[in-house]
C-alpha cells in the first residue's frame, strides 16, 4: 500500500520532519521559502494532506482548484484565519490546528512584552548599544510599575488565562477580563478576576491591555481610534494575538500623542511587513512573531500535526479538528 502524500509548506523542527519522513510520501520545504499561490494550488493536486503555517493564506482560490487531491489541511498553529474555512466546509476538507501546546510559551511572551513596555526596556537597549548611556541618573528612563497594578484581559481563552495566573500569581496584579460567552467559574475564583461588561469599561479601568481574541472579520480593528482614547494615558497595549485586531494607523497616532504609554506588539497587520510608523517610535516593543518560539513547544506543535494527520488516514476524526 502507497504511503499517503504529504506536503509541508515551510521547515519544521528536524526531528517533527524525520518522524514524518518514516510515516509518509514527504516533500518538505528545504529552502523555507515561503510557498506562491501558484505552488500552493500545485500542492493541492498532488498531495493528500497540506501541512501550512499561520502565514500561509489558504483562500478560496486555492481550496477549490480544479483536480484538488488534498483531504486535510494540518495547520501549524493554534489559529487558522489563514484558512477560508468557509470554502473548505464547502469542498468537505478537513482542517485542523494546534491548541493547548502553545499556551505557556504565548502568554510568556505577552508579559515579556508588558515588562518592556513598562519598563522601557528597548528604549534602554538601544541607549546603551549606541553608547549614549553615561551613567544612572535619578530621573533616566522613568517607566511604570508592574506589580499590583490591573491587567485587563480582552479574550479569555487558555492563553490569556496562563498569562493572568502569571500576573496575578507572580505580581500580584487584579485581573479584569472581557468576553462575550461565560468563563469557567474555578478559573474566575482562582485569579480573583473581575468580568467587565464591554471592552470600553475595561480599556477605561486597566493599567495594561492585552489582547487574546481570534482575528477575523469580527475583530478586524477591535482597538481602533476611540476605544484607543478610553484608556489611561500610563497604559500599555499589548499584542500577541493577531495584528489585524489593532488599527495599526490609531495605535501609532495614539503613541505619537501620548494617549497611552507604550506598547508591545508580537503581530502585525500584513505580516511580515511591518507599518514603518511604528520603527520611528522610541515607545513601543516589537518582536518578529516569536509567541510560540521555543524549541520545546514548536516540537510540540509538530507532533500534535503528526497526531492529528495519522488519526485521520487511520479513519477517525482528528482529535483538534475545527472543520
Amino acid at each position: 500500500m502507497n504511503k499517503p502524500k504529504v506536503i509541508v509548506t515551510r521547515r519544521w523542527p528536524s526531528e517533527v520532519e524525520a518522524q514524518l519522513k518514516t510515516r509518509y510520501d514527504v516533500q518538505c520545504n528545504e529552502s523555507d521559502t515561503p510557498m506562491t499561490v501558484d505552488a500552493l494550488k500545485r500542492a493541492m493536486q498532488s498531495a493528500d494532506a497540506l501541512l501550512t503555517t499561520v502565514t500561509d493564506a489558504i483562500t478560496a482560490d486555492i481550496i477549490h482548484v480544479d483536480n484538488r487531491q488534498v483531504k486535510i489541511i494540518g495547520n501549524f498553529g493554534v489559529g487558522y484565519n489563514n484558512i477560508d474555512i468557509q470554502a473548505a466546509k464547502a469542498a468537505n476538507l478537513t482542517v485542523t490546528n494546534t491548541p493547548h501546546v502553545l499556551t505557556d510559551c504565548t502568554a510568556d511572551i505577552a508579559m515579556l512584552l508588558l515588562l518592556m513596555s513598562a519598563r522601557r526596556a528597548p528604549e534602554a537597549e538601544r541607549m546603551v548599544l549606541n553608547r549614549q548611556w553615561h551613567g544612572w541618573g535619578p530621573t533616566q528612563l522613568l517607566g511604570q510599575k508592574v506589580t499590583g497594578k490591573t491587567l485587563g484581559l480582552i479574550g479569555f481563552g487558555r492563553i490569556a488565562q496562563a498569562m493572568a495566573r502569571k500576573a496575578h500569581h507572580g505580581f500580584g496584579m487584579k485581573i479584569l477580563f472581557y468576553v462575550p460567552s461565560d468563563p469557567e467559574p474555578a478559573i474566575v475564583n482562582e485569579l480573583h478576576a473581575t468580568r467587565c461588561t464591554n471592552i470600553e469599561e475595561l480599556l477605561t479601568e486597566a493599567h495594561f491591555v492585552s489582547l487574546h481574541c481570534p482575528g477575523g472579520a469580527d475583530t478586524k480593528h477591535l482597538l481602533n481610534e476611540h476605544r484607543l482614547k478610553l484608556m489611561r494615558p500610563t497604559a500599555h497595549l499589548i499584542n500577541t494575538a493577531r495584528g489585524d485586531v489593532v488599527d495599526s494607523e490609531a495605535l501609532i497616532k495614539a503613541l505619537k500623542e501620548g494617549w497611552i504609554a507604550g506598547a508591545g506588539l508580537d503581530v502585525y497587520e500584513g505580516e511580515p511587513a511591518i507599518h514603518p510608523g511604528f520603527l520611528e517610535l522610541n515607545n513601543i516593543a516589537l518582536l518578529p512573531h516569536i509567541g510560540s518560539a521555543s524549541e520545546e513547544t514548536r516540537i510540540a506543535m509538530g507532533n500534535r500535526v503528526l497526531d492529528n494527520i495519522s488519526t485521520f488516514f487511520a479513519g477517525q476524526t482528528p482529535t483538534d479538528r475545527v472543520v
